[in-house]
């Protein structure tokens, strides 16, 4: 086995567990933004959020977010200017992808 399939094994599992506590879908609208392949900061997820009816609170966001990048590891991040740019990183993509796939079913 590789060491990027184990990686993805990893990450899979993360995912699935992060998933599984998710009781008001607002960690799957998330993942569903980031899977467009597009840059976002906190504040731009929030108010992603917000137009999907969601209740929550921007530090919530940032936490949110924040998690995805440290503990999952799906997401890059750049620090350059006034505020954090997240993007989701490539290799992850696929199985982000299979694993929301999966969860809607």
């Amino acid at each position: 086995m590789s060491g990027l399939q184990s990686s993805e094994d990893r990450v899979r599992e993360r995912l699935e567990k992060y998933l599984s506590r998710d009781e008001n879908g607002i960690r799957k609208i998330v993942l569903n933004l980031f899977i467009t392949g597009d840059k976002f900061t906190t504040g731009d997820v929030y108010k992603h959020l917000e137009q999907e009816c969601c209740d929550v609170s921007y530090r919530g966001v940032s936490a949110m977010v924040g998690l995805m990048n440290t503990r999952l590891g799906i997401l890059s991040i750049n620090v350059t200017g006034d505020h954090n740019i997240y993007s989701l990183k490539d290799d992850y993509k696929p199985v982000v992808e299979a694993i929301l796939t999966h969860a809607a079913q």
